[in-house]
């Protein structure tokens, strides 16, 4: 009995007895236990692989690219390639558009002035003493010179009048006193001062002075402007149309563009003339000639600013508004004549679109029969220059400046 109950080999009085269950719990417990432990390990693992991750990190911030200083040329540079850089210098030439545009119209008309006014003296009068006085007296009081031509005879002067070569005709009648013709449709402005200053100047130098106008305006249009604004129209709405061409119509090619700009200049130019003439009745023209005058300018507008866009892209507003409209309108003689503009004004007006626009349809409307092939010539030399710059070049400077777009760095990109 007792034998039968000894503890069997291998076993001893302190070991502890394996209990089934509390052995199953304590594998169970040991295999938590280890799952435990090898979480611990695993935590470890992700320890490491946290220290790797972070060593990667490091890494890979010393591999990339760094990023700028943040310095004012740093953020200059990053400006010029942001759509604010082109609108912030659009506020700046806009302003400085608009002081241009009435410091050039006021300095030209606001205040004119006679320069160098040509006249025609008939037969033997400036020899006479009332004739020199009143010359003399004249020059004194405008401030400036008369440029006298001498013709023998009165038809001899009347032509040139015609020619538009003088403003006035000095002559003495029978009694001695001074007889000045002038020509309002040669420069309203010129014959306005004129016509002014020789009755007083007469007066002071004690000689009569009847005064006669052998081409006056028409009623509707008593001080000539009516030419101007036309001619303005036709250079503005041509200029703008190719704008508006260029920007909803990009699509279309080099000979559909210019054909195009042609189409409009022709129906333009004949609206224009038909609210003139038609529907306002402020000057009477010689219609379809007055109709491809204002068509050609419109044309020949258009084709300035094509050129400039070429030459310039987006920034080809610039150079157009200023030869067009800063220069040209005021430069034109419409509503200054040129012996009152400014020396430079005047020398460089008759070169450019709307001197030549201006100077063409003056001629045909108070002059007919007496055209002259000059400003038809600058109008046709700008028209070709604009179609030969685009034909030409537009293709390759287009081509370059999407090059030149594509290689340049994005907004905020590392340099």
């Amino acid at each position: 009995m007792s034998e039968h109950n000894d503890p069997g080999p291998g076993s001893g009085a302190g070991s502890d007895p394996p209990p089934a269950h509390g052995s199953a719990r304590s594998e169970g417990d040991g295999v938590r236990g280890g799952r435990g432990d090898g979480r611990d390990g695993v935590d470890g693992v992700d320890g490491e692989r946290g220290g790797v991750d972070g060593g990667r990190g490091g890494v890979h911030s010393a591999r990339c690219v760094q990023r700028p200083p943040d310095t004012w040329r740093a953020r200059w540079r990053a400006f010029t390639h942001t759509p604010f850089f082109p609108a912030s210098v659009l506020v700046l030439i806009v302003a400085a558009g608009a002081g241009l545009f009435a410091a050039s119209y006021t300095y030209a008309m606001a205040d004119p002035t006679p320069r160098d006014i040509p006249v025609a003296v008939v037969g033997k009068a400036q020899d006479q003493q009332q004739a020199r006085a009143f010359t003399t007296g004249m020059e004194k009081a405008l401030g400036s010179s008369l440029r006298l031509h001498r013709f023998r005879t009165y038809g001899e002067a009347k032509e040139a009048v015609d020619e538009q070569e003088v403003f006035a005709i000095l002559k003495t009648d029978a009694r001695g006193d001074i007889v000045m013709d002038l020509s309002s449709a040669a420069g309203a402005s010129v014959a306005e001062v004129l016509q002014q200053t020789g009755p007083k100047v007469g007066k002071q130098v004690g000689v009569q002075v009847t005064v006669r106008d052998l081409k006056p305006l028409g009623r509707g249009d008593p001080r000539g402007l009516t030419i101007f604004y036309i001619t303005l129209a036709a250079d503005i709405i041509g200029f703008i149309g190719a704008i508006q061409l260029n920007v909803n119509v990009p699509g279309l090619t080099r000979r559909a563009r210019i054909a195009t700009i042609a189409a409009y200049a022709l129906l333009g130019g004949f609206v224009i003339a038909a609210m003139a003439d038609w529907l306002l009745g402020a000057v009477r023209l010689p219609f379809v000639h007055s109709w491809l005058i204002l068509s050609l300018t419109m044309f020949t507008a258009g084709m300035v600013f094509t050129m400039f866009n070429t030459l310039f892209g987006r920034w080809a507003m610039i150079p157009t508004w200023f030869l067009l409209v800063l220069l040209g309108n005021p430069s034109s003689g419409g509503a200054v004549s040129w012996p009152l503009l400014p020396s430079l004004l005047g020398a460089v007006g008759r070169w450019l679109p709307p001197g030549a626009s201006v100077n063409a349809q003056h001629t045909a409307v108070y002059f007919p029969g007496n055209e002259h092939a000059w400003p038809y010539l600058v109008l046709a030399a700008w028209s070709l220059a604009g179609v030969t710059v685009f034909l030409t070049l537009d293709e390759r400077l287009r081509g370059e400046r999407t090059e030149r777009t594509e290689e340049a760095p994005p907004a905020g990109a590392a340099r």
